[in-house]
């Protein structure tokens, strides 16, 4: 009876040791095919959404994003451990620049040999970093992610390229809405309350008599209630363009002194991580925009 005992207790000794090596060997294997794919960090939302489209099921390829979705616009944005932490596995970063990551100087000391791309290179109107907001510079900043991509990742640059193709064909779509629309809105009036609007009046070619560009940190006096009370009497403005989570209460101030339409239009800094979240949410402003300025009948298409 003790050598039965004695025998079973072998055969448990067996099976244990022989499932924690299981264990260690079949971790070791994810950690190491983990560890062979190139790390792409992007600072926000909107880098995260063309670079995510670029690499695509790219398996040689992970994109992580800094900071969370929701976070918006990176003015006030500060770096945690945790986000020097992702920061120092990186094989690059691919940032908006401008001006944007207040915190890059931080990461390039910190990380002197991390590559760092920046997307809007050369294509910025003045100080002025909300690029992305115009969909031919998005389409540039989208062709200036696939450079940084083939750069560190050469080996996949055909897929890379196909994927990008495929993209920039939904963008093209979108700016061919734009063009048509266009053509039928330019030289309208518009008064403006975030800075991002500036690439989307260019777009349209709309004249931008008054901007005030509000956030949460930004406090709004009496006067300035005034100046956009008369932007809309006298210098002729027909909307407002305004984000929602910061300006309504602005616009319903002045709404109750003048008569000016509304378009609440998304700034496409915040979502969630669906590939098309861009392209739904610049759909969706396009939607907006004609149903202000064009007659309800006018036959402007929609991509709807």
């Amino acid at each position: 009876m003790k050598q039965k005992y004695q025998f079973t207790a072998f055969l448990l000794f067996v099976v244990a040791a022989g499932a924690i090596l299981f264990v260690r060997l079949y971790g070791r294997g994810s950690t190491a095919a983990e560890d062979e794919k190139l790390k792409v960090v992007t600072s926000f939302y909107p880098i995260y959404i063309a670079a995510a489209n670029v690499a695509g099921d790219c398996e040689g390829i992970e994109v992580v994003n800094l900071s969370e979705p929701q976070t918006g616009c990176l003015h006030d944005f500060t770096l945690t451990p945790k986000d020097m932490q992702l920061l120092s596995t990186a094989d690059l970063f691919l940032i908006n620049g401008g001006g944007m990551e207040t915190f890059l100087e931080e990461v390039a000391l910190q990380y002197p040999s991390l590559a760092i791309a920046e997307t809007a290179d050369g294509l910025l109107d003045g100080d002025n970093a909300h690029v992305w907001m115009g969909i031919a510079k998005y389409r540039a900043q989208a062709g200036a992610v696939l450079d940084a991509l083939i750069g560190i990742a050469g080996e996949y640059q055909e897929e890379l390229k196909a994927n990008a193709a495929g993209y920039d064909a939904k963008l093209a779509g979108l700016q061919s809405q734009q063009e048509e629309l266009k053509n039928a809105i330019s030289g309208s009036k518009i008064i403006s309350f975030h800075e991002g609007y500036e690439y989307l009046a260019a777009d349209y070619g709309l004249e931008t008599v008054f901007t005030l560009d509000l956030d949460e940190e930004r406090q709004t006096g009496a006067g300035e209630v005034a100046d956009v009370i008369n932007a809309v009497k006298n210098d002729g403005a027909d909307v407002i363009f305004a984000e929602e989570l910061y300006g309504s209460e602005m616009v319903q101030t002045v709404q109750r002194e003048a008569d000016v339409k509304v378009c609440f239009l998304d700034t496409l800094v915040r979502g969630d991580y669906s590939l098309d979240s861009y392209i739904n949410g610049m759909q969706e402003n396009i939607d907006i925009l004609k149903n202000a300025f064009i007659p309800s009948g006018a036959n402007v298409s929609s991509g709807k």
